[in-house]
């Protein structure tokens, strides 16, 4: 079978989901080796071999944190010369995206972004994306040696796949533009217990019927009580009522959870862009005629300031 590399997407040692979910994908195109770089591999190796990595190959270098991606492209670029891999697997964040594409052009590979599921096909990876503001999905094949994809959280479900993980040193020789621009400072985001918005399994969003950044505390109460993440439209971050962080849509973040709630979101396309992939869509709005209702699987016609207060509290009292 093929190897297929895994981009390994860390946090201080601690291997994010949509690597996981990477590593399902990766187990239907062939063999998945997993590329770690950083400090931790040693740790990680358990939970990547337990997720199908056959190997792990791991290379620990301060180049990696004190500059910007072209190191990681240097190394992976190292990875494909050591495997000949059939594809490369990314999670689709900005920093992720921006390697794919250099590391495609080092090596004369195919490069498709966003792609929302991954399967083998007879003349290799056949990827679909949704496209045209998600009004189109679109099933492609890249006609290269090699296929470099990145892959939207929550495209695939983690499922454990015990496997050697075998970890090997990883020979990287960094080249000169390596060290081009180097980072100067950093500031830590500020932590809440809810999850990563574009990792989240669940996502509530709040739109302009929220009428007000004191009010989006009931669409927090409603995230808080599905463990869900929080989210909101271009509307209510131009109006300075949640943070563009939170922003979903065409001009913020891309989610595809497995559940999505919109609260006061009238449906733009703009919107719809960012959120259309999702699951399971369920739209509380009190104009029967807002276009989310053409996309939502359920829908609550009805004044957002009563309807999520008591789903709320309807949740709370089934899980106590």
């Amino acid at each position: 079978m093929a190897d297929i590399l895994v981009y390994v997407d860390h946090v201080d040692g601690a291997v994010r989901k949509p690597t996981l979910e990477l590593l399902t994908l990766a187990r239907r195109l062939g063999e998945p080796v997993a590329v770690y770089l950083g400090a931790g591999a040693q740790a990680a190796a358990k939970i990547l071999g337990d997720n199908g990595a056959v190997k792990v190959l791991a290379h620990d270098a301060p180049e990696y944190t004190d500059y910007l991606v072209a190191p990681k492209v240097d190394a992976l670029q190292a990875a494909c010369a050591a495997v000949s891999p059939a594809a490369v697997l990314l999670p689709s964040s900005a920093e992720s995206k921006e390697i794919a594409a250099r590391l495609a052009l080092r090596v004369g590979a195919g490069l498709v972004t966003d792609a929302v599921d991954v399967e083998a096909g007879s003349e290799g990876p056949v990827t679909t994306q949704s496209a045209f503001a998600a009004a189109f999905t679109t099933r492609s094949r890249v006609t290269r040696d090699i296929a470099v994809i990145t892959v939207k959280p929550n495209s695939a479900p983690v499922e454990a796949a015990p496997a050697a993980g075998t970890i090997e040193e990883l020979a990287v020789v960094f080249s000169d533009q390596a060290t081009g621009t180097r980072i100067t400072s950093r500031t830590r985001r500020e932590s809440t217990e809810r999850p990563e918005l574009t990792e989240a399994e669940t996502v509530v969003a709040g739109g302009r019927g929220v009428n007000g950044a004191e009010n989006f505390r009931i669409i927090e109460a409603l995230a808080d009580s599905l463990g869900a993440a929080v989210g909101a439209s271009r509307a209510a971050v131009d109006s300075g009522w949640y943070p563009h962080a939170h922003q979903i849509g065409q001009t913020g973040k891309s989610v595809s959870p497995q559940l999505y709630v919109a609260a006061g979101i009238s449906g733009a396309i703009q919107h719809r862009a960012g959120m259309q992939t999702s699951k399971t869509i369920v739209a509380i709005n009190k104009d029967a005629e807002a276009p989310i209702f053409d996309l939502a699987d359920y829908g609550v016609v009805g004044d957002l300031f009563e309807v999520v207060p008591r789903l709320t509290e309807e949740i709370r009292a089934r899980k106590a």
